[in-house]
């Protein structure tokens, strides 16, 4: 049932610097929250919405791909009333930015912060050269030697050369 299922979820362990992400949206100018799935998305406004929001644009899918968030659901969301979103303009699982808009490219060059959202999003950012944060349940062994954490674990994982 359903408090069954809140009570699992709140015994998942989370690990990672917390407090990194938000001194870092603070020292940051400009702020790029990808999100990740349709079903998180009213947790992505909850989280945007303690972050910085005059430094925040958040990017969805134009379209569905499995189970991402699309501009319909941002709109459901409320996030579209609380800071801009846009469309990262691919189709691809995860953000591979050669496949991405152009509009999606400039935000994303233009941040100095970069939060991203589930494995997928980590699988294809995780060697760029750029200050992100992390925020995914980590679902394989690979992925969690990675960021050393357990299969299961919710992770803030940070990684980057912070060149900016």
């Amino acid at each position: 049932d359903l408090l069954e299922r809140l009570q699992r979820i709140r015994s998942i362990p989370l690990t990672g610097d917390m407090a990194g992400l938000f001194r870092a949206a603070d020292q940051a100018r400009r702020i790029l929250y990808r999100a990740d799935n349709a079903g998180e998305i009213v947790f992505d406004r909850l989280l945007v919405e303690t972050l910085p929001l005059q430094k925040i644009t958040v990017a969805v899918r134009g379209t569905p791909v499995i189970n991402d968030a699309t501009w319909e659901d941002a709109e459901t969301a409320g996030l579209t009333r609380v800071v801009p979103v846009i469309l990262n303009g691919s189709d691809a699982p995860g953000t591979i930015l050669a496949e991405c808009s152009d509009v999606f490219q400039a935000c994303f060059a233009d941040a100095d912060l970069i939060i991203a959202k589930g494995q997928g999003n980590y699988e294809t950012l995780c060697e760029v050269d750029r200050n992100i944060y992390f925020l995914l349940t980590v679902k394989c062994p690979r992925i969690g030697a990675d960021v050393s954490a357990p299969v299961g674990t919710w992770v803030v994982h940070k990684k980057g050369l912070n060149r900016r």
